[in-house]
């Protein structure tokens, strides 16, 4: 019996392990989107989450999202005059409840840490899979923002905004993000460089209170360079009012792509408002 038992298992071992090359055979062989990834959203002013993702490739008329236990949670099929065009590129934002409607919690049970597959079907039938993976590592929001060397307001709700003076532009400026989030995510208030990630970018956005005008800068993490200037101009599209404005962190996933590339991960934003006088 005991003899038996030895079989049993050194066949079974010998079964999972056959099993588990097969599978790394076949993913060599599989072709992947040029581009896909998801990641985590947070609103740290307004207290939400959100999953975005974004896919891109060559035309394809099915699309998939498998979550790390196969359970799909995306399903895409293009129909009718479309199916013959054919999609290329896919982004999308989900809801974003606020904490008290969603507990993060519960959100990050939703969406679990780990590889999520993203499989597709092009116009020609050929097959498209990449394996993905959605972190839980939340980049600390950026602190310690000033407008024109004000402190910011925590939130654009607040009766009595900062009024800056834009004749030599406005400086929007913020402390350098080192850490991951205090309370959110995984490892929290950890160093970034730890965990084996690190800051992508930071990016600033700025808009005119109901109008189209919007003034967008992105900014690579080079040591004190903390801030951007937006030149005076911009602001002389509007005599008076306010001004909103969004601070972003991104992080890299810690994986790459094929050709090696960092891929882009979760992010932090915070917002607020000030007046031009």
């Amino acid at each position: 019996m005991t003899y038996l038992k030895i079989l049993i298992y050194t066949l079974a071992a010998f079964i999972a392990t056959s099993t588990l090359v097969f599978a790394d055979d076949d993913d060599e062989d599989e072709i992947p989107f040029e581009e896909a990834f998801l990641y985590i959203e947070l609103n740290d002013t307004d207290g939400d989450l959100g999953i975005h993702g974004k896919i891109d490739g060559d035309e394809w008329k099915k699309l998939e999202i498998e979550d790390p236990w196969g359970r799909r949670m995306l399903n895409v099929t293009v129909q009718g005059r479309l199916k013959r065009q054919g999609l290329t590129e896919l982004f999308f934002e989900s809801a974003e409840p606020t904490f008290g409607e969603l507990d993060p919690v519960d959100f990050f049970n939703r969406f679990p840490e780990g590889i999520y597959e993203i499989e597709g079907v092009t116009l020609d039938g050929e097959e498209r899979e990449n394996e993905v993976y959605l972190s839980h590592v939340i980049p600390a929001a950026p602190a310690g923002v000033k407008v024109n060397n004000v402190a910011a307001a925590e939130s654009c709700d607040v009766d009595d905004l900062p009024a800056v003076s834009p004749r030599r532009g406005v400086t929007i400026s913020w402390e350098a993000v080192t850490r991951s989030h205090m309370t959110l995510g995984k490892d929290t208030d950890t160093p970034l460089e730890y965990l084996g990630f690190e800051v992508r970018y930071y990016q600033v956005v700025v808009e005119i209170d109901e109008s189209d005008f919007v003034t967008t800068a992105t900014i690579p993490p080079i040591e004190g360079v903390n801030e951007w200037t937006f030149p005076a101009e911009f602001f002389e599209l509007a005599e008076e009012g306010e001004y909103k404005f969004e601070i972003l962190v991104r992080v890299n996933n810690g994986q790459t792509d094929s050709e090696g590339e960092p891929i882009p991960g979760n992010l932090s934003a915070v917002e607020s408002c000030f007046e031009i006088k």
